[in-house]
């Protein structure tokens, strides 16, 4: 017979300390219809922003804020803020303004500013420098979401910095320090974004045919990287772009294919169904895959998915692991982010449609502008990632078995 202590050994001797595992849960988001919590947000907040007057009601937990304010204050006050770093400042500035989106365009840029953070960095007297170093980049990390929403991608990349500064050696110099966690940080960025990007298109590249009609939606970088390395192996294929505003993110795309020589049809998303038919597989980008194999994704990616699965078309997810998170998400409703409404207001070079100019002063009409969607897993029929082709069954597995040490290290 086995011995209590023995047998709680074999119990629990796979499991985590319960403070191990209280530290592994994810912190709980702000939820903006808590009125005490964002009195105290604001307090606290660098960036001055103004609550929307028509707020649409069943997003009231996610921030609601005018347009156009916050960047003009911000550059004002560049010389009063003396805790921010100018590299995390103008990072937040370029985040503010639009100038840096994507996924891994944005997570680059917030790790570089880190970098220069880190390199400049002096660790004051009579404090450690692990601790005085995390709560700078805690700090910054604030600053960053106060200018816009941080990705799930940024939120690994932030805890695999912290992890970093939380394992230094004591034994190790101020100027040692920091040059292992530069090292860290560029190892972090060439492995997990540029490396895995490559792995992910030799991969895709197999499932590509000659005579193939390839969809995709908007601009993702990792499926640009994947249409002219299969137009470089010699492939003869077409591609359709579909494309929907208020970004018109595909006109880019479109242009950089055109340019380099390969054939492509663009059209709306509206569209999208009559010309289904013509298409063999079709490859989009994410923000994020979900550990029950939702694909979070710019806005209209569940729309294309249903139509594809109706088609019965493949669809192929190319995203990197560092992407993958153990948060489960069902709806579009609970996390999200908020874009302008203005700007669905207009539609560009028609000047005739002036019917929403002065939407604002109507406190009956509410515009919505949702930034991502959530595609359920029953719509995707693989997903290609630097760890090779799974299905979607096998994205928790990936977050488990390498965990986050494994995963993001």
């Amino acid at each position: 017979m086995m011995s209590s202590a023995a047998l709680s050994e074999t119990k629990g001797g796979d499991r985590p300390p319960e403070k191990d595992r209280k530290k592994d849960v994810p912190a709980p988001r702000m939820q903006f219809d808590d009125k005490n919590r964002v009195e105290k947000a604001k307090k606290r907040a660098l960036v001055k922003k103004i609550e929307a007057r028509n707020r649409v009601e069943l997003f009231r937990h996610l921030p609601q804020y005018e347009q156009g304010t916050q960047l003009p204050d911000l550059e004002s006050r560049f010389f009063h803020l003396d805790t921010m770093h100018p590299a995390v400042y103008k990072v937040g500035l370029q985040y503010l303004a639009g100038d840096v989106v994507g996924a891994n365009a944005r997570c680059v840029a917030m790790l570089q500013a880190f970098q220069q953070a880190i390199k400049d960095y002096s660790t004051p007297r009579e404090k450690a420098l692990g601790r005085d170093l995390t709560a700078r980049i805690s700090g910054y990390v604030s600053f960053l979401n106060e200018c816009r929403p941080l990705s799930i991608s940024m939120g690994n990349a932030i805890r695999f910095l912290k992890a970093r500064i939380a394992k230094l050696s004591l034994t190790l110099s101020e100027s040692e320090a920091k040059a292992a966690l530069y090292s860290d940080i560029e190892r972090f960025m060439n492995e997990k974004i540029v490396l895995a990007g490559r792995v992910i298109t030799r991969q895709a590249v197999m499932k590509i045919r000659d005579g193939d009609v390839l969809l995709t939606y908007g601009s993702s970088s990792v499926v640009e990287m994947i249409l002219l390395h299969a137009y470089e192996l010699g492939k003869q294929f077409r591609v359709i772009v579909v494309d929907s505003r208020p970004k018109f993110e595909g006109r880019a795309l479109l242009r950089r294919l055109v340019r380099k020589g390969l054939s492509c049809t663009y059209t709306h998303i509206n569209a999208v169904s009559y010309i289904m038919h013509e298409v063999s597989r079709v490859l989009m980008g994410a923000e994020s895959v979900l550990s029950n194999g939702t694909v979070y994704s710019i806005i209209g990616t569940a729309c294309v998915a249903m139509v594809a699965h109706a088609f019965r078309v493949p669809l192929l997810i190319c995203c990197e692991a560092y992407k993958f998170h153990e948060r489960v998400q069902l709806d579009s409703v609970s996390s999200n982010e908020l874009g302008n409404p203005d700007v669905i207001s207009k539609i560009p070079g028609r000047l005739d449609v002036n019917y929403l100019d002065n939407w604002r002063s109507n406190d009956n009409i509410q515009l919505l502008n949702l930034m991502y969607d959530a595609t359920p897993s029953d719509y995707i029929s693989m997903i290609i990632t630097d760890y090779g082709m799974i299905p979607t069954t096998s994205v928790p597995v990936i977050v488990r078995e390498y965990g986050r040490e494994h995963l993001l290290i």
